[in-house]
């Protein structure tokens, strides 16, 4: 393999880790800036590739606005009578497989498949103090949503300029109860297994619509990248993508769910005086924009968030590389009461062949 080569496959394991998931995932705003749901075809090489990525993202601090709220904040939220869940904790753990295909330099095409393992615990309407006994907890484990997305990058004779196009497919479980809680929605819903929830009958033990797989929409993706040498020993790279649903499943009256728009920014340097381990930093920004209808948290998924991301690149070989990334949140502005991680993980290997 060619150092070129090299520099343009580790870009994209650069671009898999730090680049968002949007809705495949189906959190809210917290985890939308760490996932391998990005950039891809930065390969001029023809050939075949595939990665396999681990993502850590414990939510485990509720935050409203820029900041994070006290256990008394927290406990108070429900003083004056209102009807706002108050969530736990919602630990996620997703693995991804993607394999990817390039005819010659001009294109890729790449097939992502997540599989999720998520642990979800909330309060509901709770009370002041706190208790235990009030804690509802429940378990998604499934595959989730596909992607199927395909690149060109012929405009330049570098190949260093890149745009995007593609879909997220309805593959995972998703829905719930419906509005009136009458009934059953969506596939294969996920359910509460301990706590106050689950001793309900059916659908009062279902889990929310958003924490499910799947969300049962198919998104359109486009999005863009742009890398370059900015010195002997530093690259730069800034990629941007942009997720919306362009149908959703669940659109009937009282039972209709839509994840909201998202888009997002990455900018990275890496330094590369030694092409077999090459450290990296990455500033990784997304917005997203409100779930809507009636089954939809719309007051608590919308949002701005910011991290920075340090992470390595190293080679085993000519064709096979691992890759991490440690993300620490450095902004949050997000709407309503929102579960948000202190950090988040990536770790992943790839191979070309």
């Amino acid at each position: 393999m060619t150092y070129q080569s090299k520099y343009h496959l580790s870009l994209l394991a650069a671009a898999l880790a730090t680049l968002p998931a949007g809705s495949a995932f189906a959190c809210a705003t917290c985890g939308c800036s760490l996932s391998s749901d990005a950039a891809m075809g930065y390969s001029s090489s023809a050939g075949w590739s595939a990665t396999l990525q681990y993502d850590f993202i414990d939510q485990n601090q509720l935050r409203t606005g820029a900041s994070a709220l006290r256990a008394a904040q927290v406990a108070a939220i429900n003083n004056a009578g209102g009807s706002q869940e108050v969530e736990g904790v919602t630990t996620n753990h997703y693995v991804t497989a993607a394999i990817g295909y390039a005819p010659n330099a001009d294109w890729n095409f790449k097939f992502m498949l997540p599989h999720i393992d998520r642990v979800h615990s909330t309060y509901g309407q709770a009370s002041n103090p706190l208790s235990a006994s009030d804690l509802s907890g429940a378990s998604v484990k499934g595959i989730g949503d596909a992607k199927l997305i395909a690149s060109f990058q012929g405009f330049l004779p570098t190949h260093n300029l890149g745009v995007q196009l593609g879909l997220k497919l309805p593959t995972g479980a998703y829905g719930g109860p419906n509005a009136s809680a009458s009934g059953t929605i969506g596939r294969n819903p996920a359910v509460f297994n301990s706590g106050p929830n689950a001793a309900q009958a059916t659908p009062d033990n279902l889990l929310d619509t958003s924490l499910n797989a799947g969300t049962g929409s198919t998104d359109l993706i486009v999005g863009s990248y742009y890398y370059q040498a900015i010195s002997q020993n530093f690259d730069g790279f800034v990629n941007a993508q942009f997720q919306t649903a362009i149908s959703h499943k669940l659109n009937q009256t009282g039972a209709d769910f839509k994840p909201g728009a998202s888009a997002n920014l990455s900018l990275g340097l890496r330094y590369q005086v030694n092409p077999n381990f090459v450290p990296q930093l990455q500033l990784n920004i997304a917005h997203k924009r409100s779930d809507q209808g009636v089954l939809a948290d719309t007051a608590d998924s919308a949002g701005t968030v910011a991290y920075l991301s340090p992470g390595f690149t190293a080679y085993m070989g000519d064709a096979s590389q691992v890759y991490a990334f440690l993300q620490l949140p450095v902004y949050s502005r997000l709407q309503g009461y929102q579960l948000f991680p202190h950090w988040t993980a990536s770790v992943g290997i790839s191979h070309s062949f």
